[in-house]
Protein backbone atom coordinates (compact mmCIF):
# COMPACT_ATOMS: atom_id res chain seq x y z
CA UNK A 1 0.00 0.00 0.00
CA UNK A 2 1.51 3.33 -0.51
CA UNK A 3 0.92 6.39 1.23
CA UNK A 4 -1.67 7.85 -0.75
CA UNK A 5 -3.91 5.20 -0.73
CA UNK A 6 -5.85 5.54 2.70
CA UNK A 7 -8.16 8.55 3.76
CA UNK A 8 -6.94 7.33 7.21
CA UNK A 9 -4.54 9.43 8.75
CA UNK A 10 -2.45 6.99 10.94
CA UNK A 11 -2.51 4.34 8.00
CA UNK A 12 -0.76 7.20 5.75
CA UNK A 13 1.87 7.50 8.44
CA UNK A 14 2.32 3.62 8.95
CA UNK A 15 0.57 2.14 6.09
CA UNK A 16 2.15 -2.00 7.14
CA UNK A 17 -0.82 -2.19 9.65
CA UNK A 18 -0.83 -5.33 12.45
CA UNK A 19 -3.25 -6.30 14.51
CA UNK A 20 -0.81 -5.37 17.38
CA UNK A 21 -0.30 -2.07 15.92
CA UNK A 22 -4.35 -1.86 15.36
CA UNK A 23 -4.79 -2.44 19.68
CA UNK A 24 -1.79 0.41 20.19
CA UNK A 25 -3.96 2.62 18.60
CA UNK A 26 -7.51 1.98 19.80
CA UNK A 27 -5.68 1.39 23.47
CA UNK A 28 -3.82 5.02 22.50
CA UNK A 29 -7.62 6.82 21.84
CA UNK A 30 -9.40 4.95 24.50
CA UNK A 31 -6.82 6.70 27.15
CA UNK A 32 -6.71 9.86 25.34
CA UNK A 33 -11.02 10.22 25.61
CA UNK A 34 -10.41 9.12 29.40
CA UNK A 35 -7.53 11.47 29.61
CA UNK A 36 -9.91 14.33 27.92
CA UNK A 37 -12.61 13.12 30.21
CA UNK A 38 -11.02 15.10 33.09
CA UNK A 39 -10.94 18.47 31.69
CA UNK A 40 -14.47 19.42 32.61
CA UNK A 41 -16.15 22.34 33.95
CA UNK A 42 -19.59 22.05 35.95
CA UNK A 43 -22.00 24.57 34.41
CA UNK A 44 -24.74 25.36 37.02
CA UNK A 45 -27.83 25.19 34.58
CA UNK A 46 -26.78 21.79 33.84
CA UNK A 47 -26.15 18.34 35.00
CA UNK A 48 -24.04 17.41 32.17
CA UNK A 49 -20.46 19.09 32.31
CA UNK A 50 -18.59 20.36 29.74
CA UNK A 51 -15.66 18.19 28.71
CA UNK A 52 -13.33 17.24 25.95
CA UNK A 53 -14.37 14.11 25.65
CA UNK A 54 -16.13 14.68 22.33
CA UNK A 55 -12.96 16.23 20.77
CA UNK A 56 -11.66 12.65 21.51
CA UNK A 57 -14.65 10.74 20.28
CA UNK A 58 -14.29 13.12 16.78
CA UNK A 59 -10.56 12.78 16.73
CA UNK A 60 -10.26 8.94 16.86
CA UNK A 61 -12.86 8.51 13.93
CA UNK A 62 -11.28 11.21 11.73
CA UNK A 63 -7.89 9.69 12.43
CA UNK A 64 -8.26 5.59 13.25
CA UNK A 65 -11.32 4.86 10.50
CA UNK A 66 -14.58 3.24 11.13
CA UNK A 67 -13.42 0.00 12.85
CA UNK A 68 -10.46 0.87 14.97
CA UNK A 69 -12.44 3.97 16.16
CA UNK A 70 -15.66 2.71 16.91
CA UNK A 71 -13.68 0.05 19.46
CA UNK A 72 -11.74 3.23 21.00
CA UNK A 73 -14.93 4.38 22.12
CA UNK A 74 -16.40 0.78 22.89
CA UNK A 75 -13.28 0.09 24.78
CA UNK A 76 -14.00 3.67 26.53
CA UNK A 77 -17.00 2.75 27.98
CA UNK A 78 -16.01 -1.21 28.92
CA UNK A 79 -13.17 0.73 31.17
CA UNK A 80 -15.95 3.02 32.69
CA UNK A 81 -18.11 0.08 33.14
CA UNK A 82 -15.57 -2.03 34.67
CA UNK A 83 -14.72 0.33 37.45
CA UNK A 84 -12.27 2.25 35.76
CA UNK A 85 -12.50 5.90 36.82
CA UNK A 86 -12.20 7.27 33.05
CA UNK A 87 -15.34 8.89 32.80
CA UNK A 88 -15.67 13.05 33.27
CA UNK A 89 -14.55 13.49 37.47
CA UNK A 90 -13.43 9.78 37.68
CA UNK A 91 -16.51 8.65 38.24
CA UNK A 92 -16.94 4.85 37.10
CA UNK A 93 -19.26 2.17 37.47
CA UNK A 94 -22.02 1.25 34.96
CA UNK A 95 -24.20 2.49 36.92
CA UNK A 96 -22.64 5.97 35.65
CA UNK A 97 -23.92 5.13 32.30
CA UNK A 98 -27.38 5.34 33.14
CA UNK A 99 -27.12 8.62 34.79
CA UNK A 100 -27.64 11.99 33.06
CA UNK A 101 -24.38 11.70 30.72
CA UNK A 102 -25.52 8.59 29.43
CA UNK A 103 -26.72 9.65 26.27
CA UNK A 104 -23.49 11.10 25.61
CA UNK A 105 -21.11 7.88 26.20
CA UNK A 106 -23.41 5.43 24.73
CA UNK A 107 -23.31 7.59 20.92
CA UNK A 108 -19.07 8.05 21.28
CA UNK A 109 -18.97 4.47 19.21
CA UNK A 110 -21.72 5.05 17.36
CA UNK A 111 -20.68 8.93 16.14
CA UNK A 112 -16.65 7.77 15.67
CA UNK A 113 -17.23 4.75 13.56
CA UNK A 114 -19.66 7.32 11.67
CA UNK A 115 -16.85 9.86 11.27
CA UNK A 116 -14.52 7.22 10.37
CA UNK A 117 -16.40 5.62 8.10
CA UNK A 118 -17.16 8.97 6.03
CA UNK A 119 -13.71 9.54 6.84
CA UNK A 120 -12.52 6.39 4.69
CA UNK A 121 -14.81 7.36 2.20
CA UNK A 122 -12.86 10.76 1.24
CA UNK A 123 -14.58 13.01 3.28
CA UNK A 124 -10.90 13.76 5.08
CA UNK A 125 -9.28 15.02 1.77
CA UNK A 126 -11.64 18.15 1.94
CA UNK A 127 -12.12 20.89 4.08
CA UNK A 128 -15.53 21.51 4.20
CA UNK A 129 -16.95 17.70 3.42
CA UNK A 130 -14.50 17.31 6.64
CA UNK A 131 -16.39 19.55 8.65
CA UNK A 132 -19.42 18.73 7.57
CA UNK A 133 -18.65 14.92 8.81
CA UNK A 134 -17.70 16.07 12.13
CA UNK A 135 -20.73 18.76 12.33
CA UNK A 136 -23.16 15.90 11.70
CA UNK A 137 -21.34 13.18 13.97
CA UNK A 138 -21.05 16.18 16.61
CA UNK A 139 -24.73 16.99 16.46
CA UNK A 140 -25.45 12.98 16.90
CA UNK A 141 -23.74 12.90 20.21
CA UNK A 142 -24.88 16.04 21.17
CA UNK A 143 -28.76 14.61 20.01
CA UNK A 144 -28.15 11.32 22.10
CA UNK A 145 -27.44 13.30 25.09
CA UNK A 146 -30.59 15.70 25.12
CA UNK A 147 -32.81 13.10 24.24
CA UNK A 148 -31.49 10.60 26.72
CA UNK A 149 -32.04 13.94 29.67
CA UNK A 150 -35.06 14.63 28.18
CA UNK A 151 -36.41 10.85 28.96
CA UNK A 152 -34.31 10.77 32.22
CA UNK A 153 -36.02 13.93 33.60
CA UNK A 154 -39.09 13.84 31.94
CA UNK A 155 -39.02 17.05 30.93
CA UNK A 156 -39.96 18.48 27.52
CA UNK A 157 -38.05 18.25 24.67
CA UNK A 158 -37.44 22.31 24.22
CA UNK A 159 -35.56 21.90 28.03
CA UNK A 160 -33.89 19.03 27.15
CA UNK A 161 -32.20 20.84 24.26
CA UNK A 162 -31.23 24.02 27.04
CA UNK A 163 -30.26 21.34 29.35
CA UNK A 164 -28.11 18.82 26.92
CA UNK A 165 -27.46 20.59 23.29
CA UNK A 166 -26.91 24.22 23.20
CA UNK A 167 -24.76 25.16 25.89
CA UNK A 168 -21.96 22.61 24.61
CA UNK A 169 -22.39 24.28 20.42
CA UNK A 170 -19.96 26.74 21.05
CA UNK A 171 -17.18 24.34 22.19
CA UNK A 172 -18.24 21.69 19.80
CA UNK A 173 -17.75 24.39 16.65
CA UNK A 174 -14.24 25.33 18.09
CA UNK A 175 -13.48 21.41 18.34
CA UNK A 176 -15.05 20.58 14.56
CA UNK A 177 -12.92 23.83 12.85
CA UNK A 178 -9.76 22.43 14.56
CA UNK A 179 -10.09 19.11 13.21
CA UNK A 180 -11.92 20.13 10.16
CA UNK A 181 -9.34 22.34 8.59
CA UNK A 182 -5.85 20.80 9.82
CA UNK A 183 -6.88 16.89 8.51
CA UNK A 184 -7.02 17.05 5.39
CA UNK A 185 -3.83 19.52 5.30
CA UNK A 186 -1.83 16.87 7.15
CA UNK A 187 -3.43 14.25 4.38
CA UNK A 188 -2.00 16.26 1.40
CA UNK A 189 0.91 16.52 3.19
CA UNK A 190 1.74 13.28 3.31
CA UNK A 191 0.54 12.68 -0.25
CA UNK A 192 3.38 15.60 -1.12
CA UNK A 193 6.16 13.16 1.17
CA UNK A 194 5.56 9.73 -0.23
Amino acid sequence: MNRSASNVLVDTFLPERSVAKDALWIVGFTLLTALMAQIEIRLPYTPVPLTGQTFAVLLSGALLGCRRGFLSQAAYIAAGSAGMPVFAGGASTFLHLLGPTGGYLWSFPIAAGLLGWLVERGASRRAWKMAFSLAACDVLILTCGAAWLGSLFGVPARQAWLLGFYPFLIGDILKVCLVGITLPRLLRRCDNSG
